[in-house]
């Protein structure tokens, strides 16, 4: 920090935008810039969050990330003052409620969700591991067989939660929690989810930014793909080749039938990152080691049925179920606005809103949901516990209201609907590129019907 009497540092915005690659990396939070070229490699939520906003105002995704505590490590990064910060209205008021909340604990208070959860889920595993054992009547397997999948389905949303915030008493125990749900009970590397989830909500609906809109060649959300766009998070062209253009003129039909199996893509994405020698993964040893439990219990357990047609209608129920997940994932931003380049922190506000999609339900049925349906809160604030989503809706709602932004809400079928409406567009475009592509893909998306 500059000593009294010391001459100040400024900085332009056009300065800042310079410095802005993994050897030079810096950002500027609240008027203050800092050189956090050495720190990408240590940062706690990974490099893709830092080099996504290199060179850039990243006061927003900031406060949205990181408690108040974290303010005072910043000190040592700093280099100079922002010559030209400004605040837009929106961002103004974003700060101010994500200081109502911190005042009023909410970001603190965690509720008994996660108890009634890990309850549910270790009473879900004895049923249906005894259901195995203990029976030799098939319809009692399949029954079992399509318990273990909700049992996944609501692991990944603890393992969610303890990605964004401690649902345990310690850091400690949250780690032990997310390799207990994550690695050993479903197989999947929490290490490749945050990585993944992370660049998600930083670059939200980013085409070619945001992995969770990338899934050339079965599925385009947007004809923007045809351009056979570069994924920056996978590192390499997403090619629209005559396969990729097959494949996504039917998507409309085959993507609920993809989704049934989408996991076996998340088990080779987990090994493909664990075994990487390029990617740093904190904890590599204690996430192999979690994936290898899983792979030694999943396939015993199916080797206590009686025949391999109850084995593959054991996996198929398990696949089956855990896709209704899949499905809701997609649902919150497939038919939401999309965009191509690089995200701005800037607009932190804007694009997590016009990129997210809420799904309209009652209060008893938030457990089938697991605070996804409140996407749009979640995104802009996913430090705060799901248990208290339902009651900011009210706040956020007024907020966008106030600053004429769009607050997306839509009942679980319509979002169905909409989803499909956007994939059976980009179908029909897909088939015929010799049409113009419309200005306005989301539009056409919702007024398409048949």
């Amino acid at each position: 920090m500059a000593m009294e009497g010391e001459k100040r540092r400024y900085i332009t915005s056009a300065e800042l935008r310079g410095h802005n690659t993994p050897g030079d990396l810096w950002i500027s939070i609240q008027g203050k810039v800092y050189d956090v070229t050495r720190w990408v490699k240590d940062h706690p939520g990974g490099d893709i969050p830092l080099l996504n906003l290199a060179g850039q105002d990243v006061t927003d995704a900031f406060v949205a990330y990181h408690p108040a505590t974290t303010w005072t490590l910043l000190d040592r990064f700093f280099i100079g003052y922002l010559a030209d910060y400004r605040v837009s209205a929106v961002s103004k008021d974003y700060r101010r409620l994500v200081a109502e909340f911190a005042r009023l604990g909410l970001f603190d208070k965690k509720g008994h969700g996660v108890l009634f959860s890990l309850i549910f889920m270790s009473f879900i595993f004895l049923v249906s591991v005894s259901g195995v054992l203990l029976s030799t009547d098939a319809s009692v397997h399949l029954i079992s067989g399509l318990l273990m999948g909700l049992l996944w389905i609501q692991s990944g949303f603890l393992g969610h939660d303890s990605g964004h915030y401690n649902v345990m008493i310690s850091p400690g125990f949250n780690r032990l929690m997310q390799i207990l749900s994550g690695n050993c009970l479903t197989g999947i590397s929490i290490g490749w989810w945050k990585r993944n989830h992370n660049a998600h909500h930083i670059a939200c609906n980013s085409l070619d930014f945001d992995p969770d809109v990338q899934h050339i060649p079965l599925f385009a959300v947007s004809s923007k793909f045809f351009n056979s766009l570069t994924s920056y998070f996978y590192e390499r062209k997403l090619a629209f080749n005559s396969v990729a253009r097959f494949l996504v003129s039917y998507q409309h039909w085959t993507f609920y039938p993809v989704m049934c199996v989408a996991r076996v893509n998340l088990f080779a994405q987990s090994a493909l990152l664990l075994l990487s020698k390029k990617k740093k993964v904190p904890g590599r040893w204690q996430e192999i080691v979690g994936c290898t439990i899983f792979w030694i219990w999943y396939p015993l357990l199916l080797s206590a049925l009686p025949n391999w047609t109850e084995r593959a209608m054991f996996v198929a129920a398990n696949f089956a179920v855990t896709g209704i997940q899949h499905v809701q994932f997609c649902l919150n931003h497939f038919s939401a606005s999309v965009y191509v380049g690089q995200p701005r922190g800037n607009d932190w506000f804007e694009k997590q809103t016009m990129g997210t999609l809420d799904i309209l339900c009652s209060p008893w049925m938030d457990w089938f949901h697991g605070g996804l349906q409140f996407q749009v809160e979640h995104h802009l604030f996913p430090r705060l516990p799901r248990c208290h989503l339902r009651r900011i809706s009210p706040y956020v709602e007024e907020l966008c209201r106030k600053h004429r932004l769009p607050y997306t809400a839509a009942s679980f079928w319509d979002a169905n609907l909409r989803t499909i409406a956007t994939l059976r567009t980009a179908a029909l475009q897909a088939r015929d590129l010799t049409k113009p592509v419309p200005k306005n893909l989301v539009w056409e998306a919702v007024n398409t019907h048949g």
